[in-house]
């Protein structure tokens, strides 16, 4: 019995020490000023309260968007008969893109041309005719009912040419059409039609082009901004930057160039697009990316680290270090957030120290210790 007893106190004894040992890693021990036990600190980091010009920002979710979009449709129907680019290869506007079977198009031209020289020939022949109708008729030999006739003849077989002409460049067009150019400077996408295959005019889809040098980024925003954007657009152009998620790289910078018409009534937002260069492809039409949309600057700001900003039951509060090293709670009203900078309206003064790790460990008046380098 009086073993287990023992063993029972050297268990407690131990646990008492770590529980010191821990106590002693957390905070350092400081001997206070009257020679008294020491003190225990919370070790925290902790940073300047600074004055700076912020910028006020609407930050959403946007889509990207290709600048211009074409479906590449054959305008006769035949076999397409070879393809001059690789399936996602850059295309320049006027590039040949794929050419049809012209020998159906070929005959009918040169069918359409003999036409026309057959009945250009009859067309002289009834035209002197009648010129030499008109004298015999002058001179009382044949009646007018004949030289009507002849002279009617020849008036049909004009039109008769005229047709023909039409015809042969209806036949020259068509013919054009079995070469098949880029409409636009972009990208291509896989082919829809495979050579070999027949294609139905004004029908099939040969392929689809999108513009990419410039390209958009479309996003909505909640109806409430709609104001103050109409008002800072109408100064000059909102600059628009846009990210996506995992890249290092700094955000693509653009402007916004469309507003819709019209809030979207389900969802209270309103539809915009905002043009990026994109001369580095980094954007691709579908991507989803982060835009944030400047309204303005606010100069002279009150600005903290945002992670010294915590949320409570009474909103929003951070921990200040008074001159006696003690941490003081203080309520805040934030405004926006910025790359880790968040806009202190009220609760803080430039130069105040505030504590940015450590919160969990404080409670007001506690003694803190700020830890080297931070």
């Amino acid at each position: 019995m009086r073993s287990h007893i023992r063993m029972t106190k050297a268990w407690l004894a131990a646990l008492a020490a770590g529980a010191l040992a821990v106590l002693a890693g957390c905070a350092p021990n400081t001997v206070n000023s009257k020679g008294g036990a020491p003190e225990l600190r919370v070790a925290v980091t902790a940073a300047k309260v600074t004055v700076k010009t912020m910028p006020v920002l609407v930050e959403v979710i946007g889509n990207v968007e290709a600048y211009a979009n074409v479906s590449v449709r054959t305008q006769v129907a035949g076999e397409i008969e070879r393809a001059y680019f690789k399936e996602g290869e850059y295309v320049k506007k006027g590039q040949l893109l794929f050419t049809i079977d012209r020998r159906p198009f070929q005959a009918a031209l040169d069918q359409d041309l003999a036409n026309l020289a057959r009945d250009q020939a009859q067309l002289q022949n009834a035209e002197a005719q009648a010129e030499r109708n008109g004298r015999l008729f002058e001179e009382g030999v044949i009646s007018r009912e004949q030289y009507d006739t002849v002279r009617t003849n020849a008036r049909a077989l004009e039109a008769t040419v005229r047709a023909d002409r039409a015809a042969v460049e209806t036949a020259k067009v068509n013919l054009g059409y079995c070469s098949i150019n880029s409409p636009l400077d972009g990208r291509t996408g896989s082919y829809q039609v495979y050579p070999g295959n027949i294609a139905k005019a004004n029908d099939t889809v040969l392929l689809v082009i999108n513009q990419i040098h410039p390209i958009q980024v479309g996003y909505a925003v909640p109806e409430q901004y709609l104001a103050e954007v109409r008002s800072y657009q109408g100064r000059s152009p909102l600059r628009v930057e846009a990210s996506i998620s995992g890249d290092a790289r700094r955000p693509a910078a653009g402007v916004l160039t469309f507003i819709d018409n019209a809030v979207d009534t389900a969802t209270g937002t309103i539809k915009m697009r905002a043009e990026f260069p994109n001369l580095d492809d980094r954007f691709w039409p579908g991507q989803f990316v982060s835009v944030a949309m400047q309204l303005t600057a606010r100069a002279h700001a009150t600005v903290v680290p945002s992670q010294a900003v915590q949320t409570g039951q009474a909103g929003k509060y951070l921990y200040v270090v008074n001159a006696e090293m003690k941490a003081e709670l203080r309520q805040v009203v934030t405004g926006v957030s910025v790359a880790g900078e968040t806009l202190i309206e009220k609760g803080v003064v430039p130069g105040e120290t505030v504590v940015t790790d450590g919160q969990l460990l404080l409670a007001p008046g506690s003694l803190v210790e700020i830890k080297k380098g931070a």
